[in-house]
């Protein structure tokens, strides 16, 4: 296979992947469809199996290796989705598969993991790290190195999930593909521009990871350093060569994201679309959310994954209310006298709010003898409940500290 992966190589990856991978379903989202006055579409390939897309193309990896090759093992470095997507392939094609993961990769990935049947070794640092250590047992052991994005058999499974597309939403105008090192958008787009040049690709980062927007202005790959992101499955330092030369003669724009943004998806996500997608899967939802009329329907937003920590979820999850404005903590400080604290909450009941916690202190040294403070975390209908509540409080005398 040449180092340009074109529409044949991604044809028949979809051969070797036919009684492997799931054709995922496409699902309509009338909530971002109302939002950006046009249809919008959901690829649901958090309910590929291992939970992401990564499973085509380690498959394909794995497969095209000589029985030889597969007798020696194969060894990955992964935040996760890789990881499984490795573990399972291995599995399925009777190849002995070591992980390394990064030391604080969320637990029910690195046991997923291993309940394929893979060896996962921690490395300290991120996902480069990893890349490194994985490398280096390579050269040691004679281990196939499976790289996460960065070689032809990879791109090129990841791009059967481009021509699903096509066939499952004939007249898409745009594609919103979620990016690390650029591997799933580098073959969506190598599927899409062959077949419909006209349908815009675009990529999207989690702005605290953003690799490939000072990459394509420099025009070559660049390091940059993560920053700490919830999207840890698309937290790369630096873009592939292979995938950065297809990512910059096909794709047709790279935006980013906030934090904010991607918990607020992920919320729209859960709560509007019935879909449990983690942080890196719902960026493109949240590009929606931040730019309703950036993008030419109708939109297929590619959902790339499902695994995430229940506990990062439940944390993301409250985030992203409090992004909506239906999440609220704050403290109100109060005298301290029988039935202070059942006035303040009569209040708050007369108001509908919904009361999720309470702490009630008596005794502290920014504290007057006569004084209590209560920290509350309330649940709101939105922005305008929320002032509405302040306002009254503040009206009936209560000192409001937000920290």
């Amino acid at each position: 296979m040449s180092a340009a992966v074109g529409i044949d190589d991604i044809r028949a990856a979809r051969e070797l992947l036919r009684d492997v991978a799931v054709t995922t379903p496409i699902l309509e989202s009338r909530s971002l469809s109302a939002k950006i006055g046009g249809p919008v579409h959901l690829k649901c390939e958090n309910l590929q199996r291992a939970g992401s897309f990564k499973t085509r193309g380690a498959y394909v990896r794995i497969a095209r290796l000589t029985d030889e090759e597969r007798s020696r093992g194969v060894v990955a470095a992964s935040a996760g989705n890789h990881a499984q997507g490795v573990a399972l392939a291995a599995k399925l094609l009777g190849s002995k598969a070591v992980v390394f993961m990064p030391a604080g990769a969320p637990l029910p990935k690195v046991v997923a993991t291993r309940a394929y049947g893979a060896e996962v070794v921690f490395e300290r640092g991120g996902v480069d790290a990893c890349l490194a250590a994985a490398n280096a047992y390579a050269e040691e052991t004679g281990a196939v190195f499976i790289h996460p994005f960065d070689h032809p058999d990879v791109v090129a499974g990841q791009g059967t999930l481009g021509l699903e597309i096509l066939e499952q939403c004939p007249d898409v105008r745009t594609i919103l593909v979620g990016v690390g090192g650029g591997g799933l958008i580098a073959g969506i787009a190598a599927a899409v521009k062959a077949v419909r040049p006209d349908v815009h690709v675009v990529g999207v980062q989690a702005e605290r990871a953003a690799a490939f927007p000072p990459s394509l202005a420099a025009g070559r790959p660049v390091m940059v350093e993560p920053a700490s992101t919830m999207a840890d499955g698309i937290s790369v330092g630096r873009p592939g060569d292979l995938t950065f030369e297809l990512v910059s003669k096909l794709v047709d724009s790279v935006v980013t994201v906030s934090e904010e943004s991607l918990s607020a998806a992920m919320v729209n996500c859960l709560e509007r679309s019935k879909q449990v997608v983690e942080p890196a899967g719902a960026v493109g939802v949240a590009a929606l959310l931040d730019r309703p009329q950036e993008f030419e329907a109708p939109v297929v937003t590619v959902l790339s994954g499902g695994n995430i920590d229940p506990l990062l979820l439940s944390k993301v999850l409250r985030h992203g209310l409090a992004s909506a404005g239906r999440y609220l903590v704050f403290r109100a400080r109060l005298r301290d006298h029988p039935g202070a604290l059942v006035d303040l909450l009569s209040e708050l009941a007369e108001m509908e709010v919904n009361v999720l916690d309470v702490v009630h202190e008596r005794v502290a040294a920014r504290l007057n003898v006569d004084e209590a403070e209560v920290l509350l975390h309330l649940e709101t209908r939105g922005p305008e409940h929320c002032d509405e509540v302040l306002g009254r409080l503040r009206k009936e005398g209560y000192t409001l500290s937000f920290h």
